[in-house]
């Protein structure tokens, strides 16, 4: 199962000010720009195993590290920049965010403050690979780096509260958590209903239909944490923060390992303990399935993930349940201040939170 990754940093100068990647898009393959100005986003090819994956993204970033300390800039891997309003960052020319933020309304700012990781697996048994991926949502709190916003320390993972429930607050089927499906056929339905819906808000909003059109397909007008994706194809997890790359690439083999799990045993919602699941012998034609707990379940895990982050009791069991060790994650907004930061403030944690990246780049070369 070829696994890809997409990692977006911040970019800021030696002051610790958000600033243009510039140049630093051309430095090697994979390197793309975002929808804002201050990020860039590191991209892998599909890779066949792990150990080729993590040699990619390390060389990749570890590129674009050192030129950056040439231009006198750094790699900031923070899901927000802590300090900054979205009046301060600015949008990337791009036809179709203009017309996201029309659509959408001020809420979509939000958005340009964000910083994720995205995980993207090889279709094959889609169906089982999407509802594995709907249930390991929680596991951003493994990676959640951090818990501020305009300067002010909102939630223990600011990130998925700001994506999903602020920026989207007013389109929840454009960024939302979907439930379970049974067909490849009912997540495409969702999808069209979905764009449908968006289509409509546009044009109730002055869109021009054509515009809308040429902007937007059903498969790129959802912005779910789980996605079906036509490129390579592949099935795409977007939970997690940007974050250390050693985090990024432990959660991503973690993930993986679930998800083939599930493309080859198959899986089952089960109701209760799901630990019970797959204990059954006879004639339960699920019972080598891997289990999944209820969506219920999962939002209310979700809830406790974005208030509470891995402080959070049944966060963490819910989480070594799925086959995760929350305790050999140290997530970043662990060594975040309590309380409102000032502007000079947030800069100094930025430009620590770029060595902490340098350093966990350096022990990986001194070990290989």
């Amino acid at each position: 199962m070829k696994t890809s990754l997409e990692v977006e940093y911040w970019v800021v100068d030696d002051d610790g000010d958000l600033v243009p990647p510039d140049s630093l898009l051309d430095v090697c393959d994979g390197i793309d720009p975002e929808f804002v100005e201050p990020m860039l986003e590191i991209k892998t090819t599909p890779c066949t195993s792990m150990a080729e994956l993590r040699t990619e993204f390390r060389d990749r970033i570890a590129t674009v590290v050192d030129a950056a300390r040439e231009q006198g800039k750094r790699l900031v891997p923070l899901a927000t920049p802590l300090s900054a309003s979205p009046s301060e960052i600015p949008y990337r020319e791009k036809r179709s965010t203009d017309l996201q933020r029309r659509i959408v309304g001020p809420g979509f700012d939000d958005a340009r403050v964000c910083a994720g990781t995205h995980i993207h697996f090889e279709q094959s048994s889609v169906v089982d690979q999407l509802n594995a991926l709907t249930a390991i949502d929680p596991a951003f709190a493994l990676l959640t780096s951090s818990s501020h916003y305009r300067g002010e320390r909102i939630l223990e993972c600011a990130r998925p509260y700001l994506y999903r429930r602020s920026c989207y607050g007013a389109c929840p089927e454009q960024g939302q958590l979907w439930p379970y499906v049974d067909s490849v056929a009912e997540w495409e339905q969702r999808m069209d209903d979905a764009f449908g819906t968006f289509r409509e808000r546009a044009i109730e909003r002055g869109v021009d239909p054509d515009a809308f059109d040429e902007a937007f397909d059903p498969y790129e007008a959802c912005w779910n944490p789980v996605r079906l994706r036509r490129a390579m194809p592949t099935v795409e997890w977007r939970s997690p923060d940007a974050a250390l790359p050693s985090q990024v690439l432990q959660l991503a083999e973690e993930v993986r390992s679930i998800v083939a799990q599930a493309d080859a045993r198959g899986t089952a919602v089960v109701d209760g303990d799901p630990d019970r699941a797959g204990a059954e012998t006879g004639d339960d034609p699920n019972a080598d399935s891997v289990p999944l707990p209820a969506f219920d379940t999962v939002e209310e895990i979700t809830d406790a993930a974005i208030y509470n982050g891995l402080e959070d009791s049944n966060v963490q069991a819910y989480l070594r349940r799925l086959g995760f060790t929350p305790s050999n994650y140290e997530p970043l907004t662990t060594r975040l201040p309590d309380g409102q930061l000032t502007e000079r403030r947030a800069k100094r944690l930025r430009l620590a939170a770029a060595r902490r990246l340098e350093a966990d780049l350096e022990q990986r070369r001194v070990r290989a």
